[in-house]
């Protein structure tokens, strides 16, 4: 399924998104060092959460985003759908997203229908299909891990920052991490082997009677 559509994308024939939210909750993030004595690494207080959802072109890298303080509602998703048709007018725009259910309800792919935005949702269970969860992780550790930040503004820009270069700073990491390459499993084959019945004790076969 995916194969096809991102041969299409790569030339130029269709607009392809992967589309994801992901909360960054500001607190500590736990980085690796290597040293003879324990240290002690700053973390900021509180658990505000900062809500990003994006849409990642598979082309061009360039994301799209919805971001607020509160909840990923249908409300936001319509919100990104709008946003993707003033940035690509006139264009085929094709979204590969999740079943969570506020993407997947009524109002939301019926508007998705009515705006012409073709909706293509994933198997259940299968987050590696979903290239946009390769980029959460690398913005998590590019400026997240091992990182204090004192203030909730400073938290939301630096994510902000790294999401807004990933088409141009990090482009060369894109191109390398998005690669649309997938893990790919054959459906299991099993064999049922039946065991053959016991014969009851006492009971022989007529072939083996000796007259």
């Amino acid at each position: 399924m995916l194969n096809p559509l991102i041969a299409k994308a790569k030339k130029g024939k269709v607009q392809l998104f992967f589309v994801d939210a992901s909360h960054f909750v500001q607190g500590g993030f736990i980085g690796q060092l290597w040293c003879r004595f324990r240290i002690f690494v700053k973390a900021p207080s509180g658990r505000r959460r900062y809500n990003v959802l994006g849409a990642l072109n598979f082309a061009s890298k360039k994301m799209t985003t919805i971001t607020n303080d509160a909840y990923i509602t249908s409300r936001q998703v319509i919100m990104l759908i709008d946003k993707l048709i003033a940035e690509y007018p006139g264009q085929t725009i094709k979204l590969i997203m999740d079943n969570a259910s506020y993407q997947r309800c009524k109002l939301v792919t019926s508007y998705a229908e009515k705006a012409g935005v073709e909706l293509i949702f994933l198997p259940s269970y299968s987050p590696n299909l979903n290239l946009i969860e390769r980029v959460w992780k690398f913005v998590k550790a590019e400026v997240l891990n091992a990182a204090y930040i004192s203030t909730f503004d400073e938290f939301k820009a630096v994510i902000d920052d790294c999401i807004s270069k990933l088409e141009t700073v990090h482009l060369d990491r894109m191109q390398t991490l998005l690669t649309g390459k997938f893990q790919m499993f054959d459906m299991p084959t099993w064999e049922i082997k039946q065991e053959p019945k016991p014969t009851p004790r006492g009971r022989q076969k007529a072939s083996n009677l000796v007259a």
